[in-house]
Order: structure tokens, then C-alpha cells, then sequence
């Protein structure tokens, strides 16, 4: 079917060299030879849609529990800053760790069952956290192990997205379905760092985990009983003997220029989008110290989900309109990385001084950076559709690196 768009696209926005390996990609990986894909009809992927939304949502604020109570947490526990270092950074590293896997494993049985009992894992991880911190001596390694193995777990989920929307949703609707997962990102964060700010100061820390962990396995057996019908059980992806890639063909298929191309985007906005996430809260308290701290840290975030989802209708609009699928994804990461980028360069350069201007001008450019969402992150879905989720899991693994090189800079 994304050979079918393809063929009809002609691709002919791209030069002769990159037609040369966008051919190899089709002849190696493409769907027809994929066998038949399972697409989701109209209304189930609305409600799959809202359903993903939620889980990304609740990911977030599972995520989150630790980094806002970490400060609480060390007074109680009497970390220094190096053990809270070491709590906080076990979750990159594995998150790091199952990116590939994941998604690989994701083409093969199907993303929705790995989302679901990955979900039910770290949920149930969450709910632990408080009795592992009281285990006496011990307790500050459990908490980092546990960190760790939410890494791990959360590690495929983003992986798994991109294999679902490859297997059940058409190409010229997946722009709006990975949007407002990539939404339920910022909603998340809202979420956890208000309502999780307001259960901190009123239950204690504990109730932080308590919450998100009960919610999330709640989520997980919604989804279990409504939605997969109470099957657990791996089933194998429709393919050809001759269509089932290895791990040999992924690394043949880094070989290709257009990958890569996707690749180094991803690593590029992920760093951005990194930087904002820690530099905006130290930017707006120094250069404006008397201005309220819940505007600036509510406000571009609010805006980011709107933008997300709005990026996604418009791309899926141009590209039902006739819009060839490869100028949208183009359109889209021009938009996400080139005009947000004129946006901060205005801040950067005190053109406007005032915490209104900055606040707008920031805001609009973390609203443009999630059109990624509808650009590189659908991308490798249109090139590489039968191993979309292993793929997306190396361009993760790659941005989450780029995300503990991120520059540190003064405006």
C-alpha cells in the first residue's frame, strides 16, 4: 500500500540519487512483499487513537514521579546529590537499552500486546518504588534498579507506536494518529508536574507512585479486556519466508543515505527539544525573575499539545488534497526545525525584551518542533514499513543519546 503512494507521488521531489536508493529500500522491505497488513477500520483507530493518547499520557507521568519527588525523597532518605544522580540516570540507561528490541519485536507479534504488557510491568514498578525505598541499605540501589528497569520497559514504547501505525493505519493518516500520541507527551508532563505537585504537598511522595502506578495498570487492562479481548498471546505478523528480515538487513538497511538522512533529523530534534525541556525554567528565571513561574512552565507546554495535533489534521489534509507524501513530510520538518529555529534565534538575540514577547515567540517554537511528529517520525513508516518499529527504535536510541549532549548555554 505505501508502495502504491509511492508509485503515485512518483517521488519525484527527490533527485536521481535518492531515487536510486529509495528503489533499493522498496525492493528489500516492502510491504508487498510484507504479506497482508491488518489495517485498523475508521472508527476503531479513533478510539485506538484516544486510548494511545491516554498511555502516552500516563507515561509521561509515571516518568515524571521520581524527578519530582527526587528533592522530598533525598531529605527523607539522606541522598547526597551523587546518589540522586544515580537514582535519576538509571531510567536512560535503559531506556537506551531496548529501543531496537523492542520495536523489532513489535514488527513481529504486533505493537499493541508489547504496549500492554510492557504497561502493566513498569505500572506495577511504580507501585513498588515506595516499598523498595525502605528496604535499609539497600534501598538506594533498588531505587536505582528499579529506574533502570522502567527504562527498560518504557524503552519500547515509542518503538511500538511507530510499528502500529505502520501495520494498521493508511498512509495518509498517520500523520495525525503518531501527532497526538507525541501529545499525550506534553499532557503528561502538565499533568504530573501540576496535579503531581498538589498530591506531593498533600499526601506525601508515596501517593505520587501510588496514583500513577494504579492508573497505568488500569489503563493496561482496559486495553487487555476492551480492546485485544483478553489475548496476551504473541501472534506472528502475516509474512513471506522470503520477506522476514534479520538483524543482517537492518544493518543493510543503514547502509542507505535516505535512512541515515532521517536519522541524524531525528537526533537533531530530539537535542532541541531536549535543550528547551531543561533550559526553558533556568531562561525565564533569570531573565525575568518576578514574572509568574506557572505561566512559563504551563503556557509553551499547552501550547505544544495544540500545535501537535493540529500539525497532524493539516498534514493528513494536504496529503488527502493530493499533496504528494513525501513534499507534507518535507513541509512538516521545515516547519518543525527551520521556522522554530527563527523563533528562538529572536529571543536569543533580546530583539524583544519583554516576558510577553519572549513567552509568545518560545511558545510558537516549541508548538512548530512537535510538527515532527508528522514529518521524520512518520517518515521512516513511508520508507521502511515492515520493520518501521525497529528502525524508529534506533533512531530513539540515537536521540536519546543526543539528549546528554545537549549544549548548555546562557541568553
Amino acid at each position: 500500500m505505501a508502495d502504491e503512494y509511492m508509485k503515485r507521488d512518483g517521488w519525484k521531489h527527490y533527485n536521481s540519487s535518492l531515487q536510486k536508493h529509495k528503489t533499493r529500500i522498496e525492493r528489500e522491505y516492502s510491504p508487498a512483499q510484507a504479506g497482508i497488513q491488518n489495517l485498523w477500520p475508521r472508527q476503531l483507530a479513533q478510539r485506538w487513537t484516544l486510548v494511545l493518547f491516554v498511555g502516552t499520557c500516563l507515561l509521561y507521568c509515571a516518568r515524571m514521579a521520581m524527578p519530582i519527588s527526587a528533592v522530598t525523597m533525598a531529605a527523607t532518605f539522606q541522598w547526597s546529590k551523587i546518589d540522586s544522580g544515580l537514582v535519576l540516570g538509571g531510567f536512560f540507561w535503559g531506556y537506551c537499552f531496548t529501543q531496537i528490541l523492542g520495536g523489532h519485536v513489535s514488527d513481529k507479534v504486533g505493537g499493541e500486546r508489547v504496549l500492554v504488557v510492557s504497561t502493566a510491568l513498569w505500572a506495577m514498578i511504580t507501585i513498588a518504588t515506595p516499598l523498595l525505598a525502605h528496604f535499609g541499605s539497600h534501598a538506594l540501589f533498588l531505587m536505582a534498579l528499579s529506574r533502570f528497569l522502567m527504562g527498560v520497559l518504557q524503552g519500547v514504547f515509542f518503538p511500538s507506536l511507530a510499528s502500529i501505525c505502520s501495520q494498521r493505519v493508511l498512509e495518509g493518516e498517520r500523520g495525525f494518529l503518531m501527532s497526538t500520541m507525541h501529545s499525550g507527551c506534553y499532557m503528561g508532563t502538565l499533568v504530573a508536574g501540576g496535579m503531581g505537585s498538589v498530591i506531593l504537598d498533600l499526601y506525601g511522595w508515596q501517593s505520587l507512585f501510588y496514583s500513577f502506578g494504579v492508573l497505568s495498570v488500569l489503563w493496561a487492562l482496559f486495553v487487555w479486556m476492551f480492546f485485544l479481548k483478553g489475548e496476551v498471546t504473541p501472534k506472528q505478523v502475516k509474512t513471506n519466508n522470503s520477506s522476514q528480515w534479520t538483524w543482517l538487513r537492518l544493518l543493510a538497511l543503514l547502509k542507505n543515505p535516505p535512512v541515515w538522512a532521517m536519522v541524524f533529523t531525528h537526533m537533531c530534534i530530539s537535542c532541541t527539544s531536549n535543550t528547551l525541556l531543561s533550559w526553558l525554567p533556568t531562561y525565564f528565571k533569570e531573565s525575568f525573575p518576578h514574572a509568574t513561574s506557572w505561566v512559563y512552565n504551563v503556557v509553551p507546554w499547552f501550547s505544544a499539545i495544540v500545535s501537535a495535533i493540529t500539525g497532524g489534521y493539516v498534514s493528513d489534509f494536504l496529503i488527502s488534497r493530493g499533496y504528494g507524501i513525501s513534499s507534507v513530510r518535507k513541509l512538516m520538518q521545515f516547519l518543525s526545525m527551520g521556522v522554530s529555529s527563527m523563533f528562538l534565534m529572536l529571543v536569543c538575540e533580546k530583539t524583544f525584551t519583554s516576558f510577553t514577547s519572549a513567552l509568545f515567540f518560545i511558545s510558537v517554537a516549541v508548538g512548530l518542533t512537535t510538527f515532527t511528529s508528522c514529518g521524520v517520525s512518520v517518515n521512516v513508516q513511508d520508507l521502511t514499513p515492515s520493520c518501521a518499529g525497529a528502525l524508529y527504535g534506533f533512531m530513539n536510541m540515537m536521540g536519546a543519546f543526543m539528549g546528554t549532549s545537549k549544549p548548555q548555554f546562557k541568553v
